[in-house]
């Protein structure tokens, strides 16, 4: 009797908590609000030579999401992946990957739960083919 208590009373706080855990806590604005616009690039150097060459780049849009991101290898882009949001929710809807040629090869998109969290990822191959679905299945544990 206790145990379901203890469920259904999780049950109910994860329901009440569902409307405020999509909102954006002040710590997380105050992040976003500094990256607004910004881009980051990462640099390695090699101890010995002092070479330094570029190693990752990030892009923030105007509302502090990153909508780029790009890895670098000595020969060039090793892989970039763009991202999408939904101007309601601000969650990711979609992510397209490109390979190092600059060619899309993946395509993810994504559905989410009233409370935040992803419900579903779709993959689809370039040419807008479906090939496989990803459910996130999120379990409880009081133990």
């Amino acid at each position: 009797m206790k145990r379901i208590f203890v469920v259904l009373a999780s049950i109910f706080a994860i329901c009440l908590c569902a409307g405020a855990q999509s909102l954006l806590t002040p710590e997380q604005l105050a992040k976003r609000e500094r990256k607004k616009n910004l881009t980051v690039k990462e640099w390695n150097t090699d101890d010995k030579t002092k070479t330094r060459w570029l190693d990752r780049i990030k892009i923030y849009d105007d509302q502090g999401r990153c909508v780029e991101e790009i890895e670098y290898a000595t020969y060039g882009q090793k892989w970039r992946i763009t991202s999408t949001y939904d101007d309601v929710t601000g969650k990711v809807v979609e992510e397209v990957e490109y390979n190092d040629r600059n060619r899309p090869y993946r395509i993810r998109k994504y559905e989410w739960n009233a409370d935040g969290t992803k419900a579903k990822q779709y993959n689809y191959l370039p040419n807008g083919k479906l090939y496989s679905i990803k459910v996130f299945e999120y379990i409880f544990s009081n133990e």
